[in-house]
């Protein structure tokens, strides 16, 4: 189908009640169509809550093995970073998919049918995380799974640190073989995906130029939107007052005014084709 179509999605449901009703705020009076649930978040109960009372915001999941505790394993903590999880895994320490699976069954349990999956600072990127998160995927019928290759990114008024730029370029090797998993699994994935060089640095400028610059087909838009209240700053995160940043510019009318310029449609991922 020609033309531009856009899932912008708040990662992080669940994390905090604060966080929540950003991203609530972000859907309500902004442009963010969707969001996806930490099944193992502080702020989950209130999370189900609130999709309950906004059935128009679209909910995936955010698989999550790095930070906050295990479901599987109650009061066992994850590791704090990307490289202690894959030393995890490869020591066999966490049973990836038995953990995954307990998150997605908490987040369907809830009544809640989620569209579309990623996984908390993209482990999925990861051989092992992949297999497991397309595995669900494919067995609970979720059809789309987050590709978090940026889109190349130039002119934006925003400066991106080389080493944000870097790591995105060293995410594009394995594009390759990361599709090959997904398809042999029947998973889809957008066109195109954005945010991940820009996430807690961007505001209205940026959005507006990536918007104007948005290329034909479906993409992925990944945000994080909150408000930033004594609840989040309190959490071990280091978006806090970025996120009040980041809704400020999803609800701000010249970015809806640049997505009607631009010809773009607003689409949730279980509207998505």
């Amino acid at each position: 189908m020609a033309g531009k179509f856009l899932a912008v999605n708040a990662d992080d449901f669940g994390f905090t009640r604060d966080v929540n009703s950003g991203i609530v705020a972000a859907h309500v009076d902004g442009i963010l169509t969707s969001t996806t649930l930490m099944a193992n978040g502080a702020a989950f109960d209130d999370a189900v809550r609130l999709a309950r009372a906004v059935p128009s915001l679209d909910v995936g999941v955010h698989f999550v093995l790095v930070g906050g505790d295990s479901l599987l394993e109650p009061g066992r903590p994850f590791p704090d970073t990307v490289s202690a999880l894959m030393q995890a895994v490869v020591l066999r320490r966490i049973r990836v998919y038995d953990e995954l699976r307990a998150q997605m069954e908490r987040i369907v349990e809830a009544g809640i049918q989620p569209s579309h999956v990623d996984t908390h600072k993209h482990t999925h990127l990861f051989p092992p995380v992949l297999d497991a998160v397309s595995r669900l995927a494919e067995e609970f019928g979720v059809a789309w799974v987050r590709r978090p290759f940026d889109l190349p990114i130039t002119g934006s008024p925003s400066e991106i640190p080389w080493k944000k730029r870097a790591i995105s370029r060293a995410f594009r090797s394995v594009r390759g073989q990361f599709h090959a998993k997904l398809a042999r699994r029947h998973c889809r994935t957008t066109d195109w995906f954005a945010g991940f060089q820009i996430t807690g640095r961007f505001h209205s400028e940026d959005v507006i130029h990536l918007l104007r610059n948005l290329p034909e087909g479906t993409t992925e838009f990944m945000v994080h939107p909150g408000h930033c209240t004594e609840e989040l700053r309190a959490a071990r995160t280091r978006l806090k007052e970025s996120r009040a940043a980041e809704l400020k510019a999803l609800v701000d009318p010249r970015v809806r005014e640049a997505v009607q310029t631009a010809g773009i449609t607003l689409t949730p991922f279980s509207a998505m084709r």
